[in-house]
């Protein structure tokens, strides 16, 4: 199974959807600071969705354990930063520390990447 291309589909599906729904659905039913969550969390989503992409195809010639960071990173990040947005935006659920550990999620998934491009582990 290709893994993280299965994750940057699934990211970039939701993602979309939750972004059109910020653009054309939600002004009824959420106010103006949720929905700003909501097109955050998807603009993210999506960026780290491609990014999992990626990472998919740069394993296809050689997958390395930084290459495999990188895509945890990615993933994690995207469930703990955007998930914990669309909590707060929807439910009123106060996150705590999951979006900031998100966040870390993402920085540690692109420096594992940089790391990825310099070596063969």
């Amino acid at each position: 199974m290709r893994i993280w291309l299965a994750l940057g589909a699934l990211n970039g599906l939701i993602g979309v959807g939750m972004g059109a729904a910020a653009a054309h659905a939600l002004d009824a039913t959420l106010a103006a600071e949720a929905i700003a969550l909501v097109r955050t969390a998807s603009l993210y989503q999506c960026l780290h969705a491609l990014a999992l992409v990626g990472v998919e195809a740069m394993g296809e010639r050689r997958l390395t354990l930084r290459l495999g960071f990188a895509g945890l990173g990615f993933a994690a990040g995207c469930a703990a930063f955007s998930g914990g947005l669309y909590a707060k935006a929807f439910f009123g659920i106060e996150a705590g520390a999951l979006v900031p550990a998100g966040g870390l999620c993402f920085l540690a998934g692109w420096g594992s990447l940089f790391l990825a491009a310099f070596g063969r582990h």
